[in-house]
């Protein structure tokens, strides 16, 4: 054996030796790369995805991470909605729920209530069981009940929603309420079995002022919001 071939053999004896020292050797035991990860981060269920209920898009940020920021208030004040008298409520929700922003928050609101009224004004009651509390649904689907064995029907069209204002905010560990003053305007028309309009106009578009309470066990990895209370604004 020549010198030439005992420098290359010692190199790559050399190569190897490294290699397993940086890597590692593997037993047959390893997880797969993501489980760890998986554990951390379970799979959606099809629960999460059947609730839509003011969900907050996005990951959530890193728990780790202080709620609280310098200028936090100041950056809440600046959402259309938001008033220095909620600002305590907010920031106590916030501070129980690392995922909790105003902003998105009231956008979500904003869908739901759509939601709702739509659902409602269709008799759709699964729908609405994913958007009320026990109670409340338990109302709404009374409510449905009774103008379908009266034959009644509602045509409703959503044209806008204006204005969103939280009203109020607490924390009442771990349950989480926000109410909000929605003020919108619809086109509705309720009609009887033979057709005729009984209530309502299908050509006049009405202003409405309504204030909902939705709330959220903030223990729960459930990132949605119930509406657990209505009432009719002035």
């Amino acid at each position: 054996m020549d010198v030439t071939t005992i420098v290359f053999a010692l190199l790559a004896i050399f190569v190897v030796w490294k290699l397993r020292s940086v890597l590692g050797t593997r037993t047959g035991n390893e997880q797969p790369p993501l489980e760890a990860v998986r554990r951390r981060t379970p799979e959606p269920t099809a629960d999460d995805n059947a609730r839509t209920v003011v969900r907050f898009p996005g990951a959530a940020p890193d728990p780790a991470k202080p709620a609280e920021t310098p200028d936090r208030r100041a950056a809440w004040l600046r959402i259309p909605g938001v008033s220095e008298k909620v600002l305590p409520g907010l920031e106590a929700i916030a501070d129980a729920d690392s995922t909790f922003d105003p902003k998105t928050f009231i956008e979500g609101a904003n869908a739901a209530y759509e939601m709702i009224i739509m659902s409602f004004a269709a008799g759709n009651r699964a729908a609405l069981q994913e958007l009320l509390s026990k109670d409340v649904f338990e109302s709404f689907a009374s409510a449905i009940a009774d103008r379908q064995q009266r034959g009644e029907t509602v045509d409703t069209t959503f044209v806008s929603i204006d204005r969103t204002t939280i009203e109020d905010a607490q924390l009442r560990t771990p349950m989480a309420q926000v109410s909000l003053r929605f003020q919108s305007k619809l086109i509705t028309a309720t009609r009887d079995r033979s057709g005729k309009i009984i209530e309502g106009n299908s050509d006049k578009v009405v202003d409405m002022v309504d204030v909902w309470t939705f709330a959220r066990d903030t223990s729960s990895r459930d990132p949605n919001w119930l509406l657990v209370a209505t009432e009719a604004g002035a």
